[in-house]
């Protein structure tokens, strides 16, 4: 099987960011799924690295939510990070609404913004996954096949 889909940012080693929509988990799940993932991107999604260009979306669980930002600010791979809480439309990552977003899986997006490029994505993907109450993230590292600028 092959999955295609597009991505919020794209670096020059293929890792990508995806969920900006708020549908990481399940985006993650239905690529890994696939033998093959192609990306489908313009010219203003590729970038030098992830970090500044889009924020990184994380999946977590409502239950004790705010331990759960305060442990993912303090990662040492997520240095330099600010975790913002989604409110509103867990459809994009802008404010539009003073409610918390929820995913359709009943979670919690939080979006860490950087101003400078991660230093290693892949590791502070694996670092990320390993906390309590962290569903699942926005980086997706050593998933994609090929990638199409369109």
């Amino acid at each position: 099987d092959v999955a295609i889909d597009g991505a919020d940012n794209v670096d020059p080693d293929f890792n990508l960011v995806k969920g900006g929509g708020g549908a990481l988990l399940r985006e993650k799940m239905v690529e890994l799924a696939a033998d093959k993932f192609i990306v489908i991107v313009d010219e203003s999604k590729m970038c030098d690295g992830l970090g500044p260009g889009f924020p990184i979306p994380v999946e977590i669980t409502p239950f004790c939510h705010e331990h759960t930002i305060r442990a993912i600010a303090a990662l040492p791979s997520c240095a330099g990070c600010k975790p913002v809480l989604r409110m509103g439309s867990s459809s994009n990552n802008k404010v539009d609404g003073d409610e918390i977003a929820a995913t359709d899986n009943g979670n919690y997006i939080v979006d860490l913004h950087f101003t400078e490029t991660i230093k290693n994505s892949p590791k502070m993907a694996a670092d990320l996954k390993s906390l309590c109450g962290v569903v699942d993230h926005g980086i997706f590292s050593g998933m994609t096949t090929a990638v199409i600028i369109a």
